[in-house]
């Protein structure tokens, strides 16, 4: 793995890597991600999460980590969904500014060039698509998400994909959401935009998956996030 040692003082970025059950991809996106950041410069970590995977996802994440100074792998057990995995990423990620890629490599690691050139006016930077290519339920399945989220709770910052935010917002921001969907990644969003922080917007590419076939566009996976955001607007 390319990668430039951390030094003693605090980090500037945190690059949260969300696995689960992506040991074909999470080798190449780990080091397409290091060697993003290296180029920027700056003192980072690498901090891979592997949801209770169960084809040989945790051991390659345990091999990166013991070959790098910069890299840590969480596993949980047994796998706690993407919510328990945005919940590990803001407690564990010691850096100032926190972003987090999904191990499926949809999302270049260019992205955070973009992303971290906007952070120093803002306290949140979100991507999103201006077009997103793959099959038309999973546009569909997008979409409805993304209009039932509008309905329950008013407008909402554009956001569909990577985002990046200052540590800071964690301590500022009580966040209660639980459960598996990504609720709690919701909250932070509508919380840090309602509290008045800086929070802009701005287009991310996206690229059709590594290998694999995506675990959250599906009936199952809006639906329980359906009934997590119903949850949040009662405590919003």
């Amino acid at each position: 793995m390319v990668e430039a040692g951390a030094s003693n003082g605090q980090l500037q970025l945190s690059v949260i890597i969300m696995a689960y059950n992506e040991a074909a991809s999470l080798r190449k996106v780990a080091d397409e991600i290091a060697e993003e950041v290296q180029a920027l410069g700056i003192d980072h970590e690498l901090l891979i999460i592997d949801d209770g995977s169960d084809d040989g996802t945790g051991q390659i994440a345990d091999d990166l980590a013991r070959g790098s100074k910069i890299t840590r792998v969480i596993h949980h057990a047994p796998n706690a969904g993407l919510g328990a995995v945005y919940r590990t990423g803001f407690t564990e990620a010691r850096g100032l500014y926190l972003t987090f890629f999904p191990a499926d490599g949809q999302f270049p690691a260019s992205s955070i060039k973009d992303l971290m050139g906007a952070m120093p006016d803002h306290d949140m930077v979100l991507g999103y698509l201006p077009s997103r290519p793959g099959v038309f339920l999973s546009r569909v399945l997008s979409l409805l998400e993304r209009l039932l989220y509008r309905l329950l709770i008013g407008p909402l910052p554009t956001f569909q994909g990577v985002l990046m935010f200052r540590r800071a917002l964690l301590n500022d921001l009580r966040l209660v959401s639980q459960g598996r969907g990504w609720a709690v990644l919701m909250e932070l969003i509508i919380r840090t935009s309602r509290a008045g922080y800086r929070v802009t917007s701005l287009p991310t590419e996206v690229r059709p998956r590594l290998a694999g076939r995506s675990k959250v566009n599906n009936f199952r996976t809006v639906w329980a996030n359906f009934i997590q955001v119903i949850e949040l607007r009662r405590r919003l």
